[in-house]
């Protein structure tokens, strides 16, 4: 158990900018307050929503702590918690921020226990992303299974698990890519077919496979670089899902144009919004974890690194060299 005298090494950063601009500092960690419980980190996650937070697009008072996802072990717990222990394996999805440390303390609240058998480590590479695809599945736009539907950045964290949770429900995913490792990537993981947008043009090949109808929903985690063009890729009354922005933020958005193309829906989703609710939380969690101990979902991670090297991961991440989840290891 850490005491009040204890300190651990946490990043931060005092101002935005590219990865240099996360430090490794010393921090003290009090016992955990009201609501609250400690955990020591057994494996971190890296999400893009990290480099987002550190460059400034989403804003945060400075200096401020980094890192929305992680795995770990409770190490101690203020005497108004209940439902968790000493020694309980745990996840947390969604933040507070702060996951880029050997431990903190964390509202009870924002925990989940992780059943037994299943991987802590794959669990941290994850979480989060099976959440989000959760959402976009059986939320934003309920998919039933039969349907085509067209997703983004298929072979990235996000994108694997969501061609592995269509192929477990019957739904032909149209994935797209940025190399032809990353679209055999995909197909392996169950996407029914895969686009090189740098070589093909995704929206004449999105008509093709769906012989001119289009699809009835597109999932988009790219935004600028995607963005008009996915709307021409959607049936009439369907759905663009937007849930993130890889290659800049899409702007000057004129909600005229949905009319015409097809009387369009637009939405911009969060998973934040849907795990405010705890009820709703545990249950998003239990279905990504039924899925997972049933070997429908893979979410062992792709790249793994030490927490040290955190900065490096960010590299990588915005470079786009890298697939699947990727975790940062205490």
């Amino acid at each position: 158990m850490i005491t009040m005298t204890d300190t651990v090494k946490a990043f931060r950063f005092h101002k935005v900018g590219g990865a240099e601009v996360l430090q490794f500092e010393r921090m003290p960690l009090a016992a955990p307050g009201e609501d609250h419980v400690q955990i020591r980190h057994t494996a971190i996650g890296v999400n893009y929503i990290d480099t987002y937070h550190r460059t400034g697009l989403y804003p945060l008072p400075l200096p401020s702590p980094i890192g929305i996802e992680g795995t770990g072990v409770v190490t101690a717990v203020n005497a108004n918690v209940t439902g968790l222990k000493v020694g309980d394996r745990v996840a947390y999805a969604g933040g507070p921020l702060g996951a880029y440390s050997e431990a903190r303390n964390i509202p009870a609240r924002q925990l989940i226990k992780i059943p037994d058998g299943v991987d802590e480590k794959h669990v941290a590479a994850g979480f989060l992303r099976a959440l989000t695809v959760e959402y976009l599945f059986n939320r934003s736009f309920p998919l039933k299974g039969g349907e085509t539907v067209l997703f983004h950045a298929a072979a990235g964290g996000v994108g694997l698990l969501a061609c592995q949770w269509a192929k477990a429900i019957g739904v032909n995913l149209i994935g797209t890519a940025g190399s032809d490792d990353k679209c055999a990537l995909a197909l392996a993981h169950g996407a029914k077919h895969v686009i090189n947008y740098r070589t093909q043009n995704f929206v004449e090949e999105v008509k093709k496979l769906t012989s001119g109808k289009g699809v009835p929903v597109v999932y988009d985690s790219v935004g600028k670089d995607t963005f008009p063009a996915s709307l021409d890729c959607i049936s009439p009354f369907g759905h663009f899902v937007s849930f993130g922005n890889a290659s800049g933020p899409i702007e000057g958005f004129n909600l005229g144009m949905l009319g015409p193309k097809g009387s369009l829906y637009a939405t911009r989703q969060t998973l934040m919004t849907y795990i405010a609710d705890r009820a709703r939380y545990e249950h998003m969690a239990a279905t990504v974890f039924t899925l997972l101990k049933a070997g429908k979902l893979d979410l062992a991670p792709r790249q793994t690194d030490s927490l040290e090297n955190a900065a490096l991961a960010h590299i990588d991440l915005e470079a786009r060299k890298t697939t699947g989840g990727m975790i940062l290891l205490r």
